[in-house]
């Protein structure tokens, strides 16, 4: 995925720790910030945590990457199409769940309500065992 395009429209510049984090994060493995920094320093071993705390917060703020609490742990997210989460209470994985049309109409309808504009929705579903739980 080309991510210059999302990162000059939020008029950010595309440095090679910012492609890096976004692409490891396009991964879909919802990594906590410590294991993204883990995975970052593969590729960039001098890079600080403060860089990877300072890049998230901007990321976030431009709704590029999103926080997620999957079972009591923080995790991470990159958000360039509406989606929503599933949650496994019992193993604590997190799977995608793509739903356009239906994410889409239910904004619509949260805007007719509330007369807010909303910027981001973000929806994630708790079950208590996943697919590959309820197979074990």
């Amino acid at each position: 995925m080309d991510f210059i395009p999302y990162l000059k429209e939020r008029r950010l510049k595309a440095t090679p720790q910012r492609m890096s984090m976004l692409k490891i994060l396009n991964q879909h493995t919802h990594p906590s910030i410590e294991e993204l920094y883990e995975e970052l320093r593969k590729e960039f071993p001098t890079v600080s945590l403060a860089t990877v705390y300072k890049n998230l917060n901007i990321l976030k703020q431009t709704g590029m990457v999103v926080e997620i609490n999957g079972n009591g742990r923080q995790k991470l997210d990159i958000f360039v199409h509406p989606h929503a989460h599933i949650i496994c209470k019992n193993c604590g994985v997190i799977e995608d769940f793509d739903f356009m049309d239906s994410v889409y109409k239910y904004k619509k309808e949260l805007e007719k309500n509330t007369l807010y504009k909303i910027t981001q929705l973000d929806i994630a579903a708790v079950v208590d065992y996943c697919s590959h739980c309820q197979r074990n």
